[in-house]
C-alpha cells in the first residue's frame, strides 16, 4: 500500500457513500457501495485470508475515491449508476450475473405496475438496474412504495388489503387518477435514479404553491411525500457483508471487551415478540454472522401458547429454538426488552453457556433510538454513534421488522378465511 493510499484510508468519513477503486492508470477498476465508508473500504486491506479473486483486485488497488451520500438508499442507487458509467472489469468478475435483478416498471400501461426480474425485454417497459443485491433492491422498494404507492400485478380496478394498507395508489376507490399516480412513479424513477434531493426541493416548492392556491389535498400529499423522503436516512436498506473480519471489527471486539467474553462474539441472534392484543403471536429470530445480516438462517416461530404474555411467548421462542441441534448456537443472544426479559430466558440457556442482553427502547424501534442495554444486572448507556450502538440498534430494528411483517402475513391470512 502507498503512502497515499495510506493517508487517504484515514480520512474516510463514517457515512454512506460509495466507494471506487482506481489502479495505476487511474481507472476505475471496482465501485462499491457502503453504509460506513471508513469500515467498508478498510475491510479490503485488512490482513485475512481473502478468496484469489479477492486478492488479485486488492493487488491492483492503488488509489481510492469516494462519494458520500445521506442515506444508504442512495448510496444503493449511486452504485448501480456508476457501475454502468464505469464498467469496472472486477466488478464483472467478483458478481455472478445469474443473480442480477432489475426493478420493471409498465409505465406504458394506463394504470402501470412495479415488478422484479432478472431478464429486461424489448417491451417498452421501463428498466432500471441490474442490482447485485436483490434483498437490498426489494428492501428499497418496499420503503419506497410507502412514500410512492404503487401495484405489483396488472390493474384489475378490484380493491384488494393494499389499498387499505396505503400501499396501493387507490385508483379503484377513486383516491387518485391515473395519471396523477404515473406522477407519483415517475418521482419514484427519478429517486432511483440519484435524484431524491432534486424531488424534494420540487415537492417543497409545490408544496408551497399548493398551499397558496387553497389546494390543500395536494399540499398534504406534497408534505407526506417530503417527510417520507427525508426519513429514509433512518432506515437500513443493506448491510456491509463482504470482507468482514472478526479478529478486526470494531462492534464485535467492543463487545468482547464490554461484556468480558473470550472471543469475539462472531454469531448473534436477535429475538422479538409481535401480536395484537394476543391474537397471531409470532417470535423473531434473526442472525448476524462476523456483523452482518446472514438473512438464510432467520426463523419465525408462530407462538403456540395463548394470550398476550410476551414473557411466557419469549420463553417459548428460546426452548424451541435451542431444541434445534442443527442450528449452531449462538455467542450472544439480544432481545428487544429490558432486565424482566433477560431475566426471564437467563434459566433456558444457562446450561449452553450463552450470554444474553436486552434493549429496551420504550417501544422506540427507530434506528436513530437510544441504545440502552441490560446485561448481567448492569445497565449500560452507549453512545449512539459508537460501533455498538449501531450494531446492536441494527439487530434489534431487523428482529423487529422480521416479527411485525410474518405477523402482518398471518393477519392477513385470517383476515381473509
Amino acid at each position: 500500500m502507498n503512502a497515499k493510499l495510506k493517508q487517504k484510508l484515514k480520512e474516510l468519513p463514517s457515512s454512506p457513500g460509495v466507494y471506487f477503486h482506481l489502479n495505476k492508470a487511474g481507472e476505475v477498476i471496482y465501485v462499491g457501495k457502503a453504509a460506513v465508508l471508513k469500515n467498508r473500504v478498510r475491510q479490503y486491506f485488512q490482513k485475512t485470508k481473502k478468496d484469489p479473486k479477492t486478492e488479485a483486485l486488492v493487488s491492483e488497488i492503488e488509489d481510492t475515491e469516494w462519494i458520500v451520500v445521506d442515506t444508504e438508499m442512495d448510496a444503493l442507487f449511486l452504485e448501480n449508476e456508476k457501475i454502468k458509467q464505469y464498467m469496472p472489469k472486477w466488478n464483472i468478475l467478483l458478481r455472478d450475473n445469474k443473480n442480477v435483478t432489475y426493478v420493471k416498471i409498465t409505465m406504458k400501461d394506463e394504470v402501470p405496475y412495479v415488478s422484479f426480474t432478472r431478464i429486461p425485454m424489448d417491451d417498452g417497459a421501463e428498466y432500471i438496474g441490474p442490482f447485485y443485491s436483490k434483498t437490498a433492491i426489494e428492501k428499497a422498494l418496499r420503503i419506497l412504495r410507502r412514500i410512492f404507492p404503487y401495484y405489483t400485478k396488472p390493474y384489475t380496478g378490484k380493491k384488494t388489503l393494499d389499498t387499505d394498507l396505503g400501499l396501493a395508489p387507490g385508483i379503484e376507490i377513486g383516491k387518485t387518477t391515473p395519471e396523477n399516480y404515473k406522477k407519483n412513479l415517475r418521482k419514484m424513477i427519478l429517486v432511483m435514479k440519484g435524484g431524491r434531493n432534486y424531488i424534494i426541493k420540487n415537492l417543497e416548492k409545490t408544496m408551497r404553491e399548493a398551499a397558496k392556491a387553497g389546494e390543500y389535498e395536494l399540499a398534504a400529499e406534497a408534505r407526506d411525500q417530503i417527510a417520507g423522503l427525508k426519513e429514509l436516512e433512518k432506515k437500513i436498506v443493506f448491510s456491509d457483508r463482504e470482507l468482514l473480519d472478526i479478529s478486526s471489527d470494531q462492534a464485535l471486539t467492543d463487545l468482547q471487551k464490554m461484556l468480558g467474553l473470550e472471543n469475539p462474539p462472531r454469531r448473534i441472534e436477535g429475538y422479538d415478540i409481535s401480536h395484537q392484543s394476543g391474537t397471531n403471536a409470532v417470535g423473531s429470530m434473526v442472525v448476524f454472522i462476523n456483523g452482518a445480516s446472514a438473512r438464510d438462517k432467520y426463523r419465525k416461530f408462530k407462538i403456540r401458547g395463548k394470550g398476550s404474555d410476551d414473557l411466557k411467548s419469549m420463553r417459548e421462542v428460546i426452548e424451541r429454538r435451542l431444541k434445534h441441534k442443527e442450528w449452531d448456537l449462538p455467542d450472544l443472544i439480544v432481545l428487544d426488552g429490558g432486565i424482566t426479559q433477560v431475566n426471564a430466558i437467563l434459566p433456558i440457556v444457562a446450561p449452553f453457556k450463552i450470554p444474553v442482553i436486552g434493549r429496551n427502547k420504550s417501544g422506540n424501534h427507530a434506528k436513530s433510538a437510544g441504545v440502552k442495554i441490560y446485561f448481567d444486572g448492569r445497565i449500560i448507556n452507549l453512545d449512539s454513534s459508537s460501533h455498538v450502538a449501531r450494531l446492536i440498534a441494527r439487530i434489534d430494528e431487523e428482529s423487529h421488522r422480521f416479527a411485525i411483517t410474518y405477523h402482518t402475513l398471518l393477519k392477513r391470512k385470517s383476515m381473509l378465511k
